[in-house]
């Protein structure tokens, strides 16, 4: 969808100034439409409007009254007078301007508004075209799992504020997700900033998060603005945030409570208004008890935690889309679609994913690449030896010998697989509590609090 031109809608309440219009809508990028009806200034969100009375400067409070604009109107009259302008203001003018001694101020401030309503229209298209690709018709699956996963996202979508903290392996789709729950809210159209905090030196990345002042440090020989500030209005996704240096957490905890930040060297307060969504693949209740995150901070990104479960919890899931990305790659590489043989799809059923569905795209990449005949057979969709094992429940997920904690975990977590991702359903199984289930994915494996009983 291409932005369309701004309109200058023009209510007219006398001849004057009738030859001005054209020449300065050209000027100023601008579609000149005339109306005679105060009502016609509702217009739309690409409008600008301007009220012309020279000569009539008396009714021009009247009809601004009237007109009850949702869209930014300014008050032209051939009086330079300040209560007139005033008046004009607070019956809904953004401003007034006197011609044809304010001609040039008119003219700034209608290419000032065209500049910010096509930045809005490209805005609005963009997050339109992204809304649909990110929405969440195009994270695919029909797994229970996923489904409950999706159902919590589209909870908070509508409240902008809410701080999201998604959980699960490497491969999951966690920054899918969170550019859908950003395109799909009510701030789609303010910018989505991603950083990831392992792929920038500690050192660097609290300059790049809050920005820094002139002077800062040896090579800041300007100010310059941080990922808050570049995310404001928008969302802010803070991936891998369980390798967040220590130092850093502090200060972010700090931001997120104040929702203001201040730049390395700066002594300012600046305001910022973003949706932070933080993803992890750590487990932060292990790493707090390790005293390598805090607490405090585990906290608060923690309002609303969504897991995204790992393909191997929702096997229902894997031929779908690897019949999905086969036809995908297919179309990419100008190939026929491939079919998939029935040991081809025993063999991606069997495949314990830690890669995810990082890890299956990948292979049927591969697999469309390399495939030497007109099918996908078993051969085309080996793995490279690093994440071929057998299913969850097989030998081989836990070496031995292994700590204990890492054994009662892992077989928590086969179990959760072979549950299809019902937590319920798996602790029925394991003949524990759901809460005691919880804690053993967790990492907690000692009878605390009376979880002896709680079993």
């Amino acid at each position: 969808m291409s932005p369309s031109v701004p309109t200058l809608t023009l209510l007219a309440l006398s001849d004057s100034f009738s030859e001005v219009w054209p020449a300065l809508a050209a000027e100023c990028g601008l579609d000149l439409v005339t109306v005679t009806d105060p009502a016609a200034l509702e217009g739309s969100v690409g409008s600008i409007g301007v009220v012309a009375a020279g000569g009539a400067e008396e009714t021009l409070e009247g009809v601004l009254r009237r007109s009850a604009a949702s869209i930014e109107v300014a008050a032209i009259g051939a009086l330079a007078d300040h209560r007139l302008a005033v008046a004009a203001v607070r019956a809904g003018a953004a401003d007034y301007f006197a011609l044809p001694g304010d001609y040039e101020l008119l003219r700034s401030w209608l290419r000032e508004r065209a500049e910010r309503l096509q930045l809005r229209q490209r805005r609005r298209a963009f997050a339109e075209g992204e809304a649909g690709k990110y929405r969440f018709e195009g994270i695919r699956g029909d797994s229970t799992a996923l489904a409950a996963a999706l159902e919590r996202a589209a909870r908070i979508i509508p409240h902008p504020s809410v701080t999201v903290l998604l959980t699960g392996e490497t491969g999951t789709g966690k920054e899918l997700l969170a550019r859908a729950i950003h395109y799909n809210g009510p701030r789609r159209e303010a910018p989505f900033v991603d950083v990831n905090c392992t792929a920038i030196p500690g050192q660097l990345l609290e300059s790049e998060l809050f920005g820094h002042e002139k002077g800062a440090f040896t090579d800041a020989s300007a100010a310059k603005p941080g990922l808050f500030e570049l995310a404001s209005g928008g969302t802010l996704f803070l991936d891998e945030i369980g390798h967040l240096a220590y130092p850093l957490q502090g200060k972010l905890l700090r931001v997120l409570q104040e929702r203001s930040i201040r730049r390395v060297g700066g002594t300012r307060a600046i305001p910022v208004d973003v949706r932070v969504v933080a993803a992890t693949h750590v487990r932060l209740a292990e790493a707090v008890r390790r005293g390598e995150f805090r607490e405090d901070l585990y906290y608060r990104l923690n309002v609303v935690q969504i897991e995204l479960p790992p393909l191997r919890a929702r096997r229902e899931d894997v031929l779908p889309l690897a019949r999905h990305f086969l036809a995908g790659f297919a179309a990419e590489y100008g190939v026929p679609t491939p079919p998939l043989t029935p040991a081809a799809e025993r063999a991606l059923l069997e495949r314990t994913w830690k890669g995810n569905v990082r890890e299956l795209r990948n292979a049927l990449e591969r697999a469309v690449l390399l495939a030497t005949g007109p099918v996908i057979d078993v051969e085309d969709v080996r793995g490279d030896g690093v994440a071929d094992e057998a299913a969850p429940g097989g030998e081989g997920a836990i070496p031995f010998p292994a700590p204990l904690h890492d054994v009662v975990r892992d077989a928590a977590e086969r179990m959760l697989a072979l549950s299809g991702g019902n937590r319920s359903e798996a602790a029925r199984r394991l003949g524990i509590s759901r809460s005691r289930l919880q804690r053993l994915l967790e990492g907690h494996t000692t009878e605390e609090n009376g979880d002896a009983m709680d079993a």
